[in-house]
């Protein structure tokens, strides 16, 4: 958040929300009376970005489903489901630096923009640069605004919440301890409702983190995905309590981190991969339990994240699809499968971001949270850890071990020297396309480049997934059963990898893919000689 036409800042947030707002009108069926929801955080400037965000759907004659108070990110997809509403935006930076801000923006589907809208709106912000005005107060003083806590909407998400708990009396006698941290965010009031939803025991706070405080002042980044440095705290806590679970949510409380604590007093912090397979067999047990059969089923993942659910798709029966990364595509895929005939019963990202049923087409941490702390217990019922029914799903379905990281490059010019060079040969000779046949000492069976629209995997050639060539971004399978992906950043100057293998043991499936992490950094970056960063590792 600074000065400038490319920062965040009260001007910039009311073109874009010009803009929106004349988008909205021509494109939307009856956009003025379904009107727009607007939500906020506790971030510096997040109430006047929010009330500049009402004004300009105000000025333009628009009904506004303005949250007074603060609410976690997926309270505005679901007003926008319950209220049939024309759009919304959600004004928070989510885990970022205590410096950023972001500006969230929903369709008339509950779901975050997609093409062609996104280009068409940014299009729309230009044509309307010139503000129209500048009011701080008038969202307090029309008779367009309405506060959707004021109409139970909040009341109605925590009942949809409910729902999906299926075994209170377990709950309401378990002697599991939870400890929970906000990460200085808006979670708390939310995630202690949804805990009293499933009637479970309350959970023991992290007095230090679960008030909001846009300062952060306990941890360097509020992203509970950092690992142990972001939950030293909670940790401390939990210890003290003799409490085994660490939920912990990201600031906007859209994200949710799991730790726990093994018989041997070792803390394990759950990867988002491992919470997905959990949380995807979860559902998968409790969806049967209640005479589902696996063809009606479906779920949902990220193609940078874990193939454990598409395995098991295979197995039991159910139907998977990937898609491109980010819930504005995870979601959307939901709802086509929906569409089909399908019941979706979960979606996920690598970058703990979870979605359990149908309540949003958006990650949401809270009704995770609560999910999660059930089965914990049902699991505590038949005598295993989370960590432990875990394994006992690797033993069923094949062991998967993951590394994520990436290379910190600020220089765009290095950055498509080093994916030409992959995509077409050192020489490049007639830009052919030319990708490497072996790395790491194993065989290259297939190839997607959803840069260039290329898959060998297809009997044309063209990817079934989006191609967008504004990001680099190529998959690769192994004969050693390594999936990895390499792409970058649209906002943080790296190049990220998101790999995985798939083995008959964890200790030799965890060596054979060590093999293959050090050949992209040193066969596919030749991150040495580009003088890339390593990310640092705790």
């Amino acid at each position: 958040m600074e000065a400038g036409f490319s920062r965040m800042n009260d001007l910039t947030v009311l073109q874009a929300s010009q803009g929106l707002a004349v988008y909205i009108e021509n494109t939307v069926t009856d956009a003025k009376t379904r009107g727009v929801v607007i939500g906020h955080d506790h971030r510096h400037h997040s109430l006047d970005f929010a009330r500049l965000t009402a004004y300009a759907f105000i000025q333009r004659g628009f009904k506004v489903w303005y949250y007074k108070d603060l609410v976690h990110t997926p309270l505005v997809p679901y007003t926008i489901k319950k209220l049939n509403a024309a759009g919304g935006v959600m004004i928070t930076a989510s885990h970022n630096p205590k410096d950023d801000n972001g500006y969230k923006v929903y369709w008339e589907n509950a779901c975050q923009i997609i093409p062609p809208h996104d280009e068409g709106i940014a299009a729309t912000i230009l044509e309307n640069l010139d503000p129209w005005g500048w009011d701080y107060g008038l969202v307090s003083e029309s008779d367009l605004v309405s506060d959707p806590t004021d109409e139970g909407i909040i009341d109605d998400y925590f009942e949809e919440v409910k729902a999906l708990c299926a075994y209170r009396e377990d709950n309401e006698t378990t002697h599991l301890k939870f400890t929970y941290t906000a990460m200085h965010g808006v979670g708390t009031p939310f995630a202690k409702r949804a805990f009293e939803a499933f009637s479970l025991p309350e959970f023991i706070p992290v007095e230090l983190q679960v008030m909001p405080d846009p300062d952060f002042p306990t941890v360097a980044f509020p992203n509970p995905e950092e690992g142990k440095g972001a939950l030293t705290l909670a940790i401390q806590t939990a210890d003290a309590a003799d409490s085994t679970i660490i939920l912990a949510n990201d600031p906007d409380a859209d994200r949710l981190a799991i730790a726990e604590k093994q018989p041997s007093g070792e803390w394990i912090i759950f990867t988002g991969n491992q919470i997905g397979s959990i949380l995807g067999a979860a559902t998968y047990e409790k969806a049967i339990s209640a005479g589902k059969k696996p063809d009606q089923l479906a779920m949902v993942a990220s193609t940078v994240s874990s193939k454990f659910l598409d395995r098991m798709g295979e197995v039991e029966g159910f139907k998977f699809e990937e898609s491109l990364t980010g819930f504005k595509w995870i979601g959307n895929t939901g709802m086509r499968l929906e569409s089909e005939g399908y019941d979706v019963i979960f979606s996920y990202e690598e970058a703990i971001g979870f979605t359990i049923g149908d309540i949003v087409k958006d990650k949401d941490g809270v009704s995770a949270l609560a999910f999660f702390s059930e089965w914990a217990v049902q699991l505590n019922k038949r005598g295993m850890t989370a960590y432990e029914y875990l394994q006992s799903l690797y033993a069923k379905y094949g062991y998967f071990v993951s590394a994520n990281s990436y290379f910190v490059c600020g220089d765009k010019k290095l950055i498509q020297t080093i994916f030409e060079r992959i995509r077409f040969g050192e020489e490049k000779y007639g830009y052919k396309l030319q990708y490497p046949t072996e790395i790491g000492g194993y065989k290259v069976t297939s190839v997607r480049d959803l840069t260039v629209g290329y898959d060998s995997n297809t009997e044309d050639n063209q990817p079934t997934l989006p191609v967008s060539s504004s990001s680099e971004m190529i998959t690769f399978k192994l004969e050693n059963n390594t999936v990895f992906t390499i792409r970058t950043s649209g906002t943080e100057p790296k190049i990220k990898y998101y790999s995985e293998l798939r083995g008959d043991s964890e200790e030799q499936a965890r060596i054979d893919l060590n093999k293959v992490v050090d050949a992209i950094g040193d066969e596919l970056m030749e991150y040495e000689k580009n003088g890339l960063q390593k990310r640092k590792e705790e």
